[in-house]
């Protein structure tokens, strides 16, 4: 259930430093692929600016992202819009932000014209899966062993739903 003080709003690029920071103190191999940020590395880049992200703020800091976002540039898949990270600081677990923000993601794509969503998400991401499915995200694919983590194998899930009905 979401908190009445959680607003989410589109980014603005001065949430650069908060996202850039909340990026790097979120970041697990229970979620990530990448290597960690490294501090005073920008969090917005050439390929993915503010429009990109909406933010939940709380208290008037921000708490929390996600990225949606056209999965490829190219016309045949204009009607799908793909959740590209999601991350909610610690002292906000718990207290409905990434529902929050995965509701409002299904939204934007909705407003942009998308009929379908879709993500990816590691195998071994118990919490994240069990979001997803609880807000309709159905399994459409795995990709096993796709990524190496900590020494091990991990597969990779692609999840989507319709954004119809």
């Amino acid at each position: 259930m979401i908190v009445p003080e959680t607003q989410i709003r589109t980014a603005v690029q001065d949430d650069d430093a908060a996202l850039a920071e909340l990026d790097r103190t979120t970041w697990s191999t229970l979620h990530a692929v990448l290597p960690a940020p490294t501090p005073g590395e920008p969090f917005f880049d050439e390929r993915h600016g503010p429009g990109d992200y909406l933010v939940a703020v709380r208290g008037g800091a921000v708490v929390g992202y996600v990225r949606v976002v056209p999965p490829a540039p190219i016309a045949s898949m204009a009607h799908v819009r793909q959740i590209q990270g999601l991350a909610v600081a610690e002292s906000a677990r718990g207290k409905g932000v990434a529902r929050a923000l995965l509701r409002a993601a299904m939204d934007r794509a909705r407003e942009q014209g998308a009929v379908r969503i879709t993500l990816r998400v590691l195998a071994h991401n118990a919490p994240a899966r069990a979001l997803y499915a609880s807000e309709g995200f159905v399994v459409e694919g795995v990709l096993p062993g796709e990524m190496f983590l900590d020494g091990k194998y991990v597969d990779d899930v692609l999840m989507g739903r319709s954004l119809l009905g």
